[in-house]
Parts: C-alpha cells; sequence; structure tokens
C-alpha cells in the first residue's frame, strides 16, 4: 500500500519511527508534502534519509501572502531533485482565507505553469472554492502529466473529474459513517482514477479516530475503500500502487 500524501514534519513521532511503522504495516512508499520553504527542506531531506519516502512539493494556499518570482523560483529549485514527484498541495482555500484570495489565485496559477514546464504531475488543494478551482484547471490541466485532488471532498464534481482524468485521493474522512456522499463516489470512480492517503497527521480514519494519524493507518482507509468498491484489499492495493507508479513515475 502506498500513503500518497502526508505531512511527516507535522507528525509526532520522529520520521524514522513513523517510517518504520508504515513500513511493518505493509506500506512501500510515502509522500511526504513540503507547503513553505522550510518544509520542503524537511520534506526532500526526509525523502533523502529514507528509500520509501518521496517528496511533493510547492505552496499551500495558506503560506501564499505575497506570493512572488523568488517563492516559485524556490519551488522550481526543488522540483529539480530526484526525490520530488510532485508540485503541491497548491490550490485555493476560501474556508479559512488564511492568504488574500488574489494571492492564492496567483500562486495557484504559476504553480499550474512550473508543473506543466518541468512535467511534474500536481497535487490539489481546494476547500470552500471548487469553482474557481475547477475553473483554473480547466485552463491549465492539459498541459499537465497529471492531476491529483489531494483528500477529495467534491462528490458534486465527480463527473467533471472523471471526463477530465483527474484522479481522486481518498483520506480517513471516506471512513466516518456520516460521509455518505463521499462514500458513494468511492464506489462509482473509475479504478484509475483512484488513490488514497492519510493527510497524517490530519484526518485520522475511523479506528483511529480522536488520534493524531500517521502513514501506517493509510491500511484502514484502503480496507474500507475495498469494502465499499466490493474488491479485496490486495485488488485495490494493486490498484493504487499501478495508479501510483503511473502518476508519480518512479
Amino acid at each position: 500500500m502506498i500513503d500518497t500524501h502526508c505531512h511527516l514534519d507535522h507528525c509526532e513521532p520522529a520520521t524514522g519511527e513513523l517510517v518504520e511503522r508504515a513500513r511493518a504495516a505493509g506500506l512501500t512508499r510515502i509522500a511526504t508534502v513540503g507547503m513553505d520553504g522550510a518544509s520542503i527542506e524537511r520534506a526532500l531531506e526526509a525523502a533523502a534519509r529514507h528509500e520509501e519516502v518521496f517528496a511533493i512539493i510547492g505552496r499551500h494556499p495558506h503560506e501564499t501572502a505575497s506570493f512572488g518570482t523568488a517563492d516559485l523560483e524556490e519551488i522550481e529549485r526543488a522540483a529539480a531533485e530526484p526525490d520530488a514527484r510532485a508540485i503541491g498541495e497548491t490550490g485555493l482555500d476560501y474556508y479559512r482565507d488564511h492568504a488574500p484570495r488574489d494571492d492564492q489565485r496567483r500562486a495557484f496559477e504559476a504553480q499550474l505553469d512550473l508543473a506543466a514546464r518541468v512535467g511534474l504531475p500536481v497535487a490539489i488543494h481546494t476547500r470552500a472554492a471548487e469553482d474557481d478551482t475547477f475553473a483554473i484547471l480547466r485552463e491549465h490541466a492539459d498541459r499537465l502529466p497529471a492531476v491529483i485532488l489531494h483528500c477529495f471532498s467534491a462528490p458534486d464534481r465527480l463527473d467533471e473529474c472523471v471526463e477530465r482524468g483527474y484522479l481522486c485521493s481518498f483520506a480517513g474522512n471516506v471512513t466516518y459513517p456520516k460521509a455518505t456522499d463521499l462514500q458513494q463516489v468511492a464506489r462509482d470512480l473509475p479504478a484509475e482514477l483512484l488513490l488514497v492517503e492519510t493527510d497524517a497527521p490530519w484526518l485520522s480514519p475511523q479506528p483511529e479516530r480522536g488520534r493524531p494519524n500517521e502513514p501506517a493507518n493509510v491500511v484502514h482507509t484502503a480496507e474500507r475503500l475495498a469494502a465499499l468498491r466490493s474488491v479485496s484489499y490486495e485488488e485495490l492495493e494493486r490498484t493504487v500502487e499501478e495508479n501510483a507508479v503511473r502518476v508519480f513515475g518512479w
């Protein structure tokens, strides 16, 4: 199994122990995300130290206030590292509004352009901003190797995702009893567009709810997805691995 999106530098205990526990749970790959300059460095450092870890690097929408040329150049330098396998998480967050919306949109479009230029997939964050997020993606996605909708939470956009080939990555919230709309999407999504993640240390799956999340817990989410799709865990595991290999290119 593969955790296609987490934040090791925000998790406890130390990264080495988290990787060991993930390995014991059957994980073969872990994507850790750098959301600003300092966490990009930590993501690349974790990837350099641990064979299972690779990096997604970019600017989270919360970190885009006054985003400019120097910020984009920093991401581009990091993207040249062999352990950097995607740009992100980038996108729009109008729920928290930690950065001005104009800055968020400028940073989002700049990172999409960068991803197209360097040939990397993009991990997308969107919250309370779906209209603008999907409109911007429609303008840029044709030039991108792949679009990953991290922590997928837009069930009413399923048809557009399928039509445009966006991958949908499910986190622990798909396991919550009240997440019926999300669970229906998990049933209906074509297999070639399915990924799974933890978004650790957040969004712990139902068996671990109330405790900090970690990569090993992706197994709980994968088990729930397998049940929703009426397939074996082994089949779900193969599907996720095939999709991740295709998208991240290792």
